[in-house]
């Protein structure tokens, strides 16, 4: 094998940067989360089907009481309930 193994490379560039710690670090925790919040979607997404033959369709057995989305799509928001001006703005009905 010619020349050092990519670890020990990365290694020794962080030992001499340190200042790069950090931007590995959010890095990482950033990539992980994406990951998780796309195999989140993957498996308890009502939208995906891995089984067609004995699911073919998911999204016809839920119940109007489950909720698969995070924020239902209300026209306000509850966050906007403090701001009166900005409610009355874009709330109107």
């Amino acid at each position: 094998m010619k020349g050092p193994l990519l670890g020990s490379m990365f290694s020794r560039h962080v030992k001499r940067h340190p200042g790069l710690i950090p931007l590995i670090g959010f890095i990482s925790v950033g990539l992980g989360s994406a990951v998780l919040y796309l195999l989140r979607l993957a498996l308890y997404s009502p939208d995906v089907s891995w089984d067609r033959k004995n699911n073919p369709e998911p999204w016809n057995k839920l119940s109007p009481t489950d909720q698969y989305k995070i924020w239902g799509g209300e026209r306000c928001p509850p966050h906007f309930a403090a701001k009166a001006r900005l409610q009355r703005r874009l709330c109107q009905t």
